[in-house]
């Protein structure tokens, strides 16, 4: 069968619904159809607020060209010194976070990416799958292997060989790695060499080539591990190696270096080849900046201020001038620039705090492009001025959640950046900056608030701070539990601890009552001015995994590591005494009596992890399910776990969730229809629609990216990516499907708000967030034997259609002109479910040939009320309904919006009889004209002819009441004088407002105008028809022939 796909999974059940423990159970076989969506897609809402990047490079060929890799958001080009930014790469990667980019020097053409960030958080980090390489600028890509070193901190093209390429690889950050270290290839990526390598723990931070002498290159070798509670830095193994015949032996450097040291960046001067700086992380007072001036063979600590060397695992880069020597650049937070090698730095301002690359033209070292934690920004003066970072919708989010407002406003802490709220929709023609606001909290937030009212929100950030904002003064107070500072110290040492983006929630039953979670959990009633803790350390308190979070020279307490925290809360809809609260190393408890006991109900046989969301079924009492990522153990698998009994069972439930290291992220359960399940993982969006049996990949055009969470609003799906900003999935009704139909079938939502917006189909271009297309989105299935056959959709409103749609098209060529009117839409029915949209107009108005129209050829809005839909397929009728809700912005009755609409019909009529009008007097003018060539010198017709242009005269005048034909453009307004279909169309327009009221001069104007358009028709009727009679009455008494013979 041609559109039938059907996937066939062998289910070996290893779990007893009565138990944890592993029994094998008979081979059951499930046979599932892949279902196929035709026109269902995400779109992207924003913000476009750029997310972290810590890769870029520009082109030496062409100084308008840069090229940008995001963490998580894959890799945007821009060829216009970063005034807009386009993704080159979705369609290609199966990752989407960069860690290194390159072109080469020789062949602008040649554009090598290595995934996976160098700069090795402990939160919000994702791993790569090796090496991409494109030969034609980025317009495709293929895969070049190395999948497993998983983060890439550099790679460096031959100048004159862009065949040879070196990449520096740190390797995996939880666990040792022989895929880490300097690698080589000589046939593009064809085949590799590890040429440089020290041990298992033992990565490259870092490489650079002399490319005056490319035989020479330098590399960093970084000893470092990370745990969920530490990350290494350091070690006897790290050092600074060098290269004098291409990569094939190394010697370490050591002479004037600390003889062991953590991260560290080098860079060899384009502009002196025996100049080569290192920037690194050392014991005490030997941390700093080393400068050798003889090739590496003795190095001088030139500058230890601790600006340049702060929490050294995430920076260490270093930058020497292409065309100055005493020129360097060492990027931290913030970028420091010195003019006379090294010895002293100035701040050198950039958009953005957190610093991790730097790309210098080395043909005009005017040019730089930077990448930072607020995404890639050039400069073409030194860094006096900068592009913006708000045209990168690459944003990392950790939570999502939405309120009731209409439009809804969608919520989350940006990695970063600050916790915001935006705009779902908008009234203008996307989403826009003016359309996001900052609320409470910081980048890690977890956010709160009554989603009916939510003038007062709360929001967190690191390290327990949990602040109140009130919408209303934009102020906020900070309400933490037990307010210590706790930066820069020890866990051991808190009162709490808190994970880095800890939970908070307002009670479903009284939005009045607040919860908190640190190792244990708090309640307040009288929004956080005071709290109770109403939980004991619902973690395995493990003592020894509280101390630095950094060593061994530099400590990392910004909250990242803190360990034995609790990570998600969930109250129950229906009893707000039920609580569950998840931990980061892998333990569920649950309370059913508001908190006075708490019972473990961990999974048996549940090794530690992050138990990242809870989701509590909205059909069932004590049914929930839980999702593990083990990431931060090597363990990438996926874990979606299910109880049907308070956490008495569990099953897991991760069948078909597919791909390397594809771990899930979050899991939410359907709120309208029971059993149909949501997943977001690492790399993609995964449905389930027999509660968890069998997943099946959805990706739709969501680009690969890891999805933190999802929230179901109005039957909208949010997803808070890491790298892609807000992407949401409007009215769920397809996926809420649960069998496949056998029959056509036709869905809407049975009710929708009338609220109407602009839509740009590319808003991305204008750096935008997309709205949904205005009005009801319209869903269809087609099986199989009727994709062939003709679909018409019809609207009606009290057994009258309003507006039609179909698949057959016209037969006669389409044909449209400046100011002419839009392309008609026409369905295309596939197999599977198709999506249209109804702009919630009726039919458009149809234009006169070649007459410039200044307006809109669109149809009124319709009015808020009941409506009917049928589907013909065939000689077979397929129904529905659905209602028009008021937008609830607008306090109006129903009366005035019916008293609009029967204005608008009016001018509806009018409009649309002029402009037949004037198609009918034009066809008959052309018939006068064709005639008049047939009798032309004819002395016997003369008179007739004269007739025949005397009738032609009056309708070029009484068109001329009607339509301006010079007008030709928009301009054109302004230089010929509008006629009556122009005025009837402004009125339209004027009218046609979302706010429903008639103006008492719309109404005076309408008299005016239709009174003219009678007496006109008046005009047409007495005059011209009747002078067209008097032309016929000739004829006939002449017997003139038909065929009338030229001489």
């Amino acid at each position: 069968m041609p559109h039938k796909n059907t996937i066939l999974l062998i289910l070996i059940f290893i779990f007893s619904f009565n138990s944890f423990s592993q029994r094998k159970k008979k081979i059951q076989k499930v046979t599932i159809e892949k279902t196929t969506y035709n026109n269902l897609s995400w779109r992207n809402i924003g913000p476009f607020r750029g997310g972290r990047s810590v890769a870029s490079c520009g082109l030496i060929q062409k100084d308008n060209v840069f090229y940008m890799g995001s963490t998580g958001g894959g890799v945007w080009k821009s060829e216009d010194y970063g005034i807009s930014w386009n993704n080159i790469s979705d369609g290609f990667f199966k990752t989407g976070t960069v860690g290194a980019i390159s072109v080469s020097e020789s062949d602008k053409n040649i554009v090598v990416v290595g995934m996976g960030e160098h700069a090795a958080r402990g939160v919000m980090t994702s791993m790569g799958d090796g090496v991409y390489m494109s030969t034609d600028s980025g317009k495709t890509w293929k895969h070049k292997g190395l999948e497993s070193t998983f983060h890439i901190s550099d790679i460096i093209i031959h100048p004159e060989n862009p065949k040879i390429i070196f990449v520096s690889a740190q390797g995996s950050q939880y666990g040792p790695s022989k895929d880490r270290g300097v690698f080589k290839t000589i046939n593009g990526g064809i085949t590799w060499k590890k040429v440089l390598y020290v041990n298992q723990n033992v990565g490259a931070s870092s490489i650079s080539m002399d490319m005056r002498n490319p035989r020479i290159i330098y590399a960093s070798m970084w000893e470092h591990s990370r745990t969920p509670w530490q990350i290494r830095s350091g070690g006897k193994n790290s050092g600074i190696y060098k290269s004098s015949d291409g990569g094939e032996n190394w010697i370490k450097l050591k002479t004037g270096l600390p003889k062991e040291f953590g991260k560290s960046g080098v860079s060899v001067s384009r502009a002196n080849s025996n100049l080569v700086y290192t920037i690194l992380e050392a014991e005490g007072s030997k941390s700093g900046l080393y400068k050798s001036v003889n090739g590496g063979k003795d190095w001088k600590l030139v500058n230890n201020q601790r600006i340049n060397i702060t929490r050294s695992w995430y920076y260490m880069e270093v930058f020497a001038d292409p065309q100055d020597e005493n020129v360097v650049y060492v990027l931290n937070a913030p970028v420091m620039k010195s003019i006379d090698g090294g010895k002293t730095f100035k701040k050198l301002e950039t958009p953005h705090g957190d610093n991790h690359h730097l790309w210098i033209n080395p043909k005009n070292n005017n040019i730089m492009i930077n990448s930072n934690d607020g995404g890639a920004n050039i400069t073409t003066d030194k860094g006096i001025s900068w592009s913006s970072q708000k045209n990168q919708p690459t944003s990392q989010f950790y939570r999502v959640i939405a309120d009731s407002q209409t439009p809804y406003h969608v919520y989350g802490g940006q990695q970063d950046n600050s916790a915001i709220g935006i705009k779902n929709r908008t009234y203008g023609g996307g989403i826009s900056w003016k359309d996001w606001y900052s609320v409470a909290g910081c980048e890690s937030a977890f956010l709160a608030f009554d989603d009916t009212d939510p003038e007062i929100i709360y929001g967190g950030c690191y390290q327990g701070i949990i602040e109140r904002w009130d919408r209303e003064t934009g102020v906020s107070k900070q309400i933490k539990e037990y307010p210590e500072l706790s930066l820069g110290n020890l866990p051991k040492n808190f009162k709490y601890r808190f994970n880095w983006n800890a939970p908070i929630l307002t009670s479903p039953q009284n939005s009045n009552i607040i919860y908190h979670a640190g190792n244990v959990v708090f309640k307040s009633v009288d929004k956080g001015n005071t709290w109770e803790i109403i939980s004991g350390d619902l973690t395995r308190n493990e003592k020894n995994k509280h101390g630095e979070g950094g060593a061994p020279y530099t400590n990392e307490a910004a909250g990242g590591e803190n360990y034995n925290t609790i990570m998600s809360l969930a109250i129950s809809k229906k009893d707000g005494n039920e609580i569950w609260a998840g931990t980061d190393d892998g333990l569920i408890h649950l309370t059913r009596n508001g908190g006075k006991e708490w019972t473990n109900i961990t999974p048996k046989g549940l090794k530690p992890g992050i138990i990242n969301s809870i989701d509590l079924s909205e059909f069932k009492k004590g049914k929930a399910y839980i999702a593990v990522m083990r990431y931060k153990f090597m363990d990438m698998k996926p874990y979606i776990y299910k109880t049907e009994d308070y956490g008495t069972n569990w099953k897991l439930i991760s069948n078909g969730i597919e791909g390397e290291n594809n771990f899930v992220r979050v899991v939410r359960a359907d709120k309208r229809i029971r059993g149909i399940l949501y997943a977001g993982t690492e790399m993609g969006f995964f449905v389930s629609k027999n509660d968890g049996e069998i997943w099946e990949k959805v990706q739709l055009n969501l680009p690969v990216v890891p999805i933190n969470d999802l929230y179901i609003k109005n039957n909208d799906l949010i997803a808070a990516t890491a790298g892609r900003s807000f992407w949401v999935l409007d009215n769920l009704s397809p996926l809420q499907e649960k069998e496949v139909p056998k029959e056509p079938k036709i869905m809407t939502e049975n009710k929708v708000k009338r609220f109407i917006g602009g839509y740009i189909e590319k808003s991305i271009k204008k750096n935008l967030g997309q709205n949904p297309m205005p009005g009801i989105e319209i869903d269809y299935f087609i099986p199989e034997g009727f994709d062939t056959l003709d679909v018409k959709i019809s609207i009606f409103k009290n057994d009258i259609v309003i507006r039609k749609f179909e698949n057959k098209k016209d037969t006669i060529k389409f044909k449209t002109w400046q100011g002419g009117p839009p392309k008609q839409k026409y369905l295309e029915p596939k197999y599977g479910f198709n999506r249209f949209n109804w702009d919630l107009r009726r039919e458009p108005f149809k234009g006169v040939d070649n007459v410039f129209v200044y307006g809109s050829y669109s149809s009124g809005i319709a009015a808020p009320g009941n409506y009917d839909i049928k589907m013909n397929i065939g000689d077979k009728v397929y129904e529905n309904s659905f209602f028009v809700e008021p937008d609830p912005n607008f306090d109006f009755e129903l009366s005035e919006y019916l008293e609009q609409e029967e204005l608008l019909l009016s001018i509806e009529k009018n409009i649309r009889n002029l402009n037949l009008a004037v198609s009918k007097a034009r066809n008959i003018k052309l018939q006068f004209e064709n005639q008049i060539k047939k009798m032309a010198d004819k002395k016997e017709f003369f008179d007739l002819i004269k007739m025949g242009e005397e009738i032609i005269n009056k309708i070029n005048k009484w068109e001329q009441k009607l339509i301006q034909p010079k007008q030709k453009t928009f301009q054109d307004v302004i230089n010929f004088q509008n006629k009556l279909n122009a005025e009837f169309i402004y009125l339209h327009e004027y009218v046609n407002s979302l706010e429903p009221t008639i103006t008492s001069g719309a109404k005076d104007r309408f008299i005016d105008l239709d009174n003219n358009f009678k007496m006109i028709m008046k005009t047409f009727k007495n005059d011209i028809l009747g002078s067209i009679d008097d032309y016929n009455n000739e004829f006939k008494i002449r017997e003139i022939p038909a065929i009338i013979l030229q001489n």
